[in-house]
């Protein structure tokens, strides 16, 4: 069992097995508890492969019961009727219970990862882009809604993007089971789904985090603004923007942020920050303020917000651009460590796939999909939880004997009588 899915100590199985009995309470359903139990229980436990015919195999005493038990699975993932958005409620909450008790909901972050796929049948898989590098591969791509704390972080929420040779082949679209009410959506579309779905179940809020194919959306932004959310969102080089000058006034024609790149690249400093991975690492960054301009309304959105630039090293002038819709004095530390907060996720990602096999699941339909990733995100909560409460402990026991070091060193200072020289005396 990897480091990430063991589960340590007596309390800890009795936790798990009565957040279990709580999900089965959601499902309601006598065999979709059992049947949920079983993969749960798979996908945290041992195995390299953790899609459903192993998992059974693992599951089953009896090897003449081990397709009964797959096929049992099988129609638990790809055909039954249960509701993904209750069990994700249930799981962000369970979670958010242990991660708010030492530190507040400070982002939410949209990311996407790949799902890589052999052929051409499962749900929404083409050559495209992986986000990763700018690397093109035969994947599927999922887009996830975080939230993230100063010190954990949990997946809530998630959506398979379907490109339109999905959604407008009718023959794909049946051999996929995709529901008639889902249409094309777009990346940014879809995270804007999962931000009104956190909104309508008051998960706490956060600045929202994303990526160029988020941040690239006038109405993507705007939306955030109007439901009162900050964000911090990746743009790329042809994004038009006017500059403001310090009275807030904009004139004069909008540039490319590229352009406004070269124009500042004097004006570039080095910043550092810690890396999860790399440790502490460093760039150059500016940053200045800007009006975007809003292409559905031919004009600039209704507010200044910062334009951030970054020159990574071996890099002349800015290629990475942000807006990020803090004051006016926000910090240039205080915004390159706000963007840099995002690649947390691709954290997440390794443990989810290396750990509780996100991207195992072999079927091809879209109900099968989202049933597989909410068991997986289910169960990440649950871990989640654990390592807070983990963390908890050790932060109370070092708090523990500080104080008790604290009293050693005051007693030494000025001792204290010893019971017995209170009772001589």
């Amino acid at each position: 069992m990897g480091e990430m899915t063991s589960i340590v100590g007596i309390s800890a199985e009795y936790r798990k097995a009565e957040y279990l009995t709580k999900v089965g309470d959601v499902l309601g359903n006598k065999r979709r508890r059992a049947s949920f139990a079983i993969y749960a229980m798979g996908l945290m436990g041992d195995g390299e492969r953790k899609s459903a015919e192993p998992i059974a195999a693992r599951a089953c005493a009896d090897p003449a019961l081990v397709d009964a038990y797959h096929q049992r699975l099988t129609y638990f993932l790809s055909e039954s009727g249960w509701s993904d958005a209750p069990l994700r409620r249930f799981a962000a909450r369970y979670a958010l219970e242990e991660m708010t008790k030492w530190d507040r909901v400070s982002t939410w972050i949209i990311d996407e990862t790949a799902f890589p796929k052999q052929g051409t049948h499962s749900v929404g898989v083409q050559r495209q882009s992986t986000g990763t590098g700018g690397k093109t591969a035969n994947c599927q791509i999922g887009i996830s809604l975080s939230l993230a704390t100063r010190s954990a972080h949990v997946p809530i929420d998630f959506e398979l993007y379907l490109p339109r040779c999905w959604v407008d082949d009718p023959d794909r679209r049946a051999e996929a089971h995709i529901p008639d009410q889902v249409g094309f959506s777009t990346k940014a579309e879809l995270a804007m789904q999962m931000i009104r779905r956190a909104l309508a179940d008051e998960i706490p809020v956060g600045i929202v985090l994303a990526d160029s194919p988020y941040g690239d959306s006038s109405a993507f932004r705007r939306e955030l603004r109007e439901r009162g959310l900050d964000y911090a969102a990746g743009v790329h080089a042809p994004t038009s923007v006017w500059r403001v000058d310090d009275a807030g006034e904009w004139h004069g024609q909008p540039m490319a942020v590229a352009d406004v790149g070269r124009a500042t690249k004097t004006q570039l400093r080095r910043v550092s920050w810690l890396d999860g991975r790399k440790g502490q690492v460093a760039s150059r960054f500016a940053s200045c303020r800007v009006r975007p301009v809003n292409r559905l309304a031919d004009g600039a959105d209704d507010e200044e917000v910062w334009l951030l630039m970054e020159a990574p090293p071996g890099e002349p002038i800015p290629c990475r651009f942000w807006l990020v819709s803090w004051p006016k004095r926000a910090t240039l530390e205080q915004l390159v460590h706000l963007v840099k907060d995002r690649y947390r996720s691709e954290r997440v990602y390794e443990d989810l796939k290396g750990e509780l096999g996100l991207d195992h699941f072999e079927g091809r339909t879209y109900r099968g999909w989202h049933h597989h990733v909410t068991v997986a995100l289910v169960c990440f909560a649950f871990i989640v939880a654990e390592r807070v409460r983990r963390f908890s402990q050790q932060r109370r026991a070092g708090e523990d004997q500080s104080i008790t070091g604290a009293h050693c060193r005051q007693s030494q200072i000025n001792p204290q009588p010893s019971l017995s020289r209170s009772i001589a005396t």
